[in-house]
């Protein structure tokens, strides 16, 4: 195999292997719309003469961690030909992006996993989790706390940019996970007109409340199915508020739109307010919970001293990486308020790690203690991972809406 960038000349090229790997078929109008979103992208390609066959994009975006942000490739249409599986393609597509994230100083990558099995075995561990949450919202919405009582007003998508913007990207620093997004990613992706898993459903529609915005959420709707008599539908794609007041307002809104019967919100964050200030559970219901963001440390030793930590700690950590044989060893991460080390040292481990749960625990969404118990952390000293957690803790969890 040659592994080598794509030019723009073989986009259409890779999309066909795209939707030969994914089963799909898309309209011209679609095609247009992915080679547009992969314009701007690295794009690594693995060839057999010069026949395309594995094939990996990577957005340019910037993450929130806590206590900052990082530069992180967002890995997105990976596409290996079903005749070349099993021959190492994905292997060398994913070595060759992070000898270039390693070359140019980018600690970490991160991506959505199409199969959880795949990426693990990469050193992708899953840093983020969502839940998706249905209203029943053929009667009001019971709430335990009163709502903001100041008017809601639509905004047109195409102010968006200028009017919700600001808000979300003076807001991502509350939760790691978070991509920044420029103006093309808030209407060429975001806010696209049409829905690409569902024709039925409207056009984005965008609620704000308070001038300057307190909070804001982003829907969709659609239709009783005649057929079937299912109530029509309010699918809620993104809602951030800065009160649990201006949370309720937003959330009783939206379960109050006229000809709709089901309120569907995919990829919530687990500790969502709205699971504590709803009134009845039978009306609001968690009916799904999935890893959502998938990280890699590319650098392990930049990605912890370039996040933030509200504990000090001293642990020796023992980590493996088969992959990117660089991070392996034994070190010494001293951190606190302040900033961290990690050097490598020759004393005792106190906590051992596959580089796929360090990753998971990155961004605070994942407990050292939890990993422990299931196995896949081992803890020399006791009472090292609790110590681990508290200096990993966030006081919001890791959370992202945007699927890539």
């Amino acid at each position: 195999m040659d592994i080598r960038d794509v030019p723009e000349a073989h986009l259409d090229r890779a999309l066909e292997l795209a939707y030969l790997v994914f089963h799909e078929r898309h309209e011209e109008e679609q095609r247009k719309h992915h080679r547009d979103l992969l314009l701007p992208c690295e794009r690594i390609g693995a060839y057999d003469g010069e026949t395309l066959v594995g094939f990996v994009a990577a957005h340019r975006f910037t993450l929130s961690v806590p206590g900052g942000e990082l530069p992180c490739p967002g890995l997105t249409f990976v596409s290996v030909a079903p005749t070349h599986r099993r021959r190492g393609v994905l292997s060398a597509l994913l070595a060759e992006l992070f000898r270039r994230s390693a070359e140019r100083a980018v600690p970490i990558a991160a991506l959505w996993a199409s199969e959880d099995a795949i990426y693990g075995r990469f050193g992708f561990g899953p840093a983020t989790q969502g839940v998706t949450v249905e209203i029943d919202s053929r009667r009001p919405l019971a709430l335990r706390i009163d709502p903001d009582e100041r008017p809601v007003r639509l905004i047109d998508p195409a102010d968006a940019p200028d009017v919700v913007g600001p808000y979300y990207e003076a807001t991502r620093a509350d939760r790691a996970g978070r991509i920044a997004r420029d103006d093309e990613r808030w209407s060429g992706e975001w806010l696209a007109d049409e829905d690409e898993e569902d024709d039925e459903l409207s056009p984005p529609r965008i609620v704000a409340l308070g001038d300057p915005v307190a909070g804001y959420a982003v829907y969709r709707t659609k239709g009783e199915d005649e057929g079937t008599h299912t109530p029509g539908l309010v699918r809620v794609d993104e809602l951030e508020a800065d009160t649990p007041a201006v949370n309720a307002a937003l959330w009783r809104y939206l379960a109050s739109i006229d000809l709709t019967g089901t309120v569907r919100a995919w990829g919530r964050p687990l500790d969502d307010p709205l699971l504590l200030f709803a009134a009845d559970r039978d009306q609001v219901r968690v009916t799904g919970q999935f890893p959502a963001l998938w990280v890699r440390l590319i650098d392990v030793r930049a990605a912890l001293t370039a996040r933030g930590w509200v504990a000090g700690v001293e642990l020796v950590l023992e980590v493996h990486d088969s992959r990117l044989p660089a991070n392996s060893g034994r070190f010494r991460l001293s951190s606190g308020p302040d900033g961290a080390r990690y050097e490598p040292t020759g004393d005792p481990v106190d906590l051992s790690f596959g580089v796929r749960d360090l990753a998971a625990c990155y961004l605070g969404g994942t407990k050292v203690v939890d990993l422990v118990a299931a196995g896949l952390v081992e803890e020399h000293t006791p009472g090292a991972a609790a110590t681990f957690d508290a200096a990993l803790r966030t006081p919001r969890l890791p959370h992202t809406d945007d699927e890539f």
